[in-house]
């Protein structure tokens, strides 16, 4: 074996401190959750980075024969651990979305006859991509590589806050190349460039931007390149139809040599001589804002540094995140789910400003972030249940941050709206609900944000009375949305009225009585949307009369989104114990939440629906997609917490495994990973907005995590093991609990839970 392969075939956790000893940084494996559609990527970020450099394995387009193409969905985060080829590297990306957009900048050296396409999987000697093979392969935190095995080349990756560098290792050749491909995209199609700029100011400096109309419709992003070797060639292609009108620029031969670019689609290739085992460094630096802060975030960030010494950095930044929980646990694989799970949930939202503090607001203008740093990529109907209450712990500043962040959002929309999600100075409006009212009273009434609760809690009003957004015109005026104004009638009026139930306790908060009256009385719209005859939820028409032809199994067309009315009719987080009596107390309602998961749900009940797949179910409890993710914590409130703890332990042994495969469903922003986190450390928020958590089951034998305010928050699992799930007693300080609950203030007072652990319920 030669040097180069026998260096790009060290195992994936060979790195180790100078004592021998392990950190958790070393435990973090990026391949989990790579091999199903629409999950999390490997590649080079630093926590909450701009930045996230990844490779593409593919690039299908969003439509096909004039459709939706469904294949698309699985490439909602690029890379597919089971393709071939590699496309490129690309330096945006959304971790595990059900639907995508980004992929900006894609980058990819070769060697020989250049090609400006990336041809086909199935004929890789077709385009510019190139086959490659996961023995050569490997990802830790800010370092991804891979050996590209049609050119011989070896590509590594890191990066910065805003700034991702290269560094291929080319073989001798006076034909090597790096092609930019400004065409390639996540979720493509012709339409979607909507104007691209190059400036090639000198022979190693590169500027520009592009914009594109996709799920941010009016997303336009800046970037400076820097190389490390001057090119001796270059030139572009355009491979638009050729327009009537064609302008002066004519006078031009524009394809070769030329530094002023200007199309909707472009792509471009710089030529170089390289010497055998030669490396080209690249730096490619983003901007929500200008080509000039681009080069300032490239100047100040990675210019002065070796790539070596990014690469070193950018472990330690995430050394330092994930030592805020140190843990001990019965197996190694318990170690690498925690670690990559934490990994996942430090991955976005993401920052969204210029070394300057400069960005690009929903209103188009530049802003200036004061006392703050902003955020983006909010995928809230996902995060709002346990990413942003984990972030309360254990990221308390930049959650305050995304709160404030989410307040500036609305300050600049002139729909008066807080995010629904958001991107890039952009609403895409995907999903249902308001649920920043939950993150920001949750974060207001747990001590994280300090900010104006009257201006927050006005946002919060201001969203919910918003009455052209789906249905809130109708929820207001009929306490329920009917089923022939929206197709996620039931599901939205239930995501609401728990919104509702969130703006009436930041209203307690801050003493306003009668906004909190109104939204108290709200938040119990839940029960016109329940059918007692059947003992399900289900949509009602503008009469007040249920539906026929209805389906209590079907994920699809039945007023739901994303789920079945199964599932949906468990979805009261915040008045737990109605549930209860709605379904005849705590035998019946145990028996209930029984069959949920032990029944079987048929495949055609959900193949219409993408979010949903047989992997992430559990008899017909689907985890893999986070309405239910609330739902095994409920048998704590119908006397009997040994089954919320032996659930608990099931959904974490099936649906988080240290595999390519081996989560159970996207990992929507670190939703997922935020569910097993809890779950691990063995209480979990049922209702954001309020300030306790639920008993579960631990997964760790310890774990002490470290606060921001100096203090420490010790877990103990005495007598811990895989048989013994059951939770015999509970004790905080010492002294016992008994109603299953702990106090967000308790953990951030410091202290010791202790969970005594038994293989026998209690």
């Amino acid at each position: 074996m030669n040097k180069l392969l026998l260096f790009i075939s060290v195992g994936l956790f060979s790195i180790v401190t100078a004592h021998g000893q392990k950190k958790p940084v070393d435990y973090v494996n990026p391949f989990i959750g790579t091999a199903k559609m629409g999950h999390t990527y490997p590649g080079a970020t630093v926590p909450f980075g701009a930045i996230q450099l990844s490779p593409e394995t593919d690039t299908l387009s969003y439509v096909f024969n004039g459709k939706y193409n469904k294949d698309v969905y699985r490439y909602c985060a690029g890379y597919q651990y089971d393709d071939p080829t590699i496309v490129g590297f690309s330096h945006t990306h959304f971790s595990g979305t059900g639907h995508s957009d980004l992929g900006d900048f894609l980058i990819m050296p070769t060697v020989g006859t250049l090609q400006l396409n990336p041809g086909t999987a199935d004929r890789p000697g077709s385009g510019y991509r190139s086959r490659y093979s996961h023995q050569h392969e490997k990802a830790s935190p800010n370092y991804y590589q891979v050996y590209l095995s049609d050119y011989g080349i070896n590509a590594e990756l890191t990066a910065t806050e805003r700034v991702g560098v290269h560094r291929y290792t080319f073989p001798k050749s006076d034909q090597s190349h790096l092609i930019v491909d400004l065409m390639a995209g996540i979720y493509n199609y012709p339409e979607k460039n909507v104007w691209t700029v190059v400036r090639v100011v000198n022979d190693t400096l590169i500027t520009g931007y592009r914009q594109t109309n996709g799920w941010a419709r009016t997303r336009t992003v800046y970037f400076a390149m820097s190389l490390s070797k001057p090119f001796k060639s270059y030139g572009s292609a355009t491979p638009e139809k050729e327009t009537v009108y064609k302008g002066f620029w004519r006078k031009f031969n524009q394809r070769n040599n030329f530094p002023d670019l200007a199309s909707a689609n472009l792509k471009l290739y710089f030529d170089f001589d390289t010497e055998d085992q030669e490396q080209i460094i690249v730096k490619l630096a983003v901007s929500p804002v200008s080509q000039k802060n681009a080069l300032e975030n490239l100047q100040q960030e990675a210019a002065p540094y070796s790539f070596d010494q990014l690469w070193n950095s950018g472990r330690d930044k995430w050394s330092k995140e994930l030592e805020k929980i140190n843990i001990e646990t019965i197996s190694e694989d318990d170690k690498v789910n925690f670690y990559t799970s934490l990994y996942h949930t430090f991955l976005g939202p993401t920052l969204y400003m210029d070394h300057n503090r400069e960005y690009k607001g929903l209103d188009q203008d530049v802003h200036r972030a004061q006392g703050f740093t902003n955020y983006t990529t909010f995928s809230l109907w996902d995060t709002y249940r346990a990413l942003h209450p984990f972030f309360n712990i254990v990221q308390p500043q930049r959650n305050a941050d995304m709160v404030s962040s989410m307040m500036q959002h609305y300050n600049q929309s002139v729909l008066g709206m807080l995010p629904i999600w958001s991107h890039y100075a952009n609403d895409n409006w995907c999903m249902s609900g308001y649920h920043s009212v939950s993150v920001i009273a949750d974060a207001i009434l747990k001590g994280t944000y300090k900010g104006d609760a009257e201006q927050a809690l006005e946002a919060c009003v201001r969203t919910s009375q918003r009455r052209d957004f789906e249905g809130i015109g109708a929820y207001t005026d009929l306490g329920y949305i009917p089923a022939e104004s929206n197709s996620n009638s039931v599901s939205s009026t239930l995501e609401y009225a728990y919104d509702d139930w969130c703006i009436a306790q930041l209203a307690k908060k801050i003493g306003k009585d009668d906004i909190y009256q109104t939204y108290i009385k709200r938040s119990q719209n839940w029960k016109n949307v329940f059918d007692s005859t059947i003992g399900f939820m289900r949509p009602k028409d503008a009469m007040g009369n249920f539906v026929a032809n209805f389906d209590v199994l079907d994920t699809h067309g039945q007023g739901f989104i994303e789920g079945n009315s199964w599932n949906y009719s468990l979805f009261i987080p915040h008045d737990p114990m109605s549930l209860v009596r709605i379904y005849g107390g705590d035998k019946k309602f145990i028996t209930h939440l029984d069959s949920l998961f032990e029944m079987h749900l048929p495949d055609e009940f959900f193949e219409n629906t993408e979010d949903i797949t047989r992997e992430g179910i559990i008899g017909n409890y689907v985890h893999g997609n986070e309405p239910s993710h609330h739902v095994a914590y409920l048998y704590n409130y119908a006397g009997a917490p040994h089954k919320t703890q032996k659930r608990v332990r099931d959904i974490i042994q099936r649906m988080y495994r240290p595999t390519p495969d081996g989560l159970g469903g996207n990992d929507d922003c670190g939703q997922m990973s935020a569910w097993y986190l809890f779950g691990a450390l063995g209480f979990y928020p049922l209702s954001p907005g309020a300030t306790t958590y639920d008993i579960g089951s631990p997964v760790v034998k310890r774990a002490v995590i470290h606060l921001d305010n100096g203090r420490k928050f010790e877990i103990v699992a005495h007598n811990q093991g895989a048989q013994n799930v059951f939770v015999k007693q509970v004790m905080l300080n010492g002294k016992k609990i008994d109603n299953w609950k702990i106090d967000h203030q308790d953990i951030m007072n410091g202290g010791k839970l202790e969970y005594f652990m038994t293989a026998k319920r209690k």
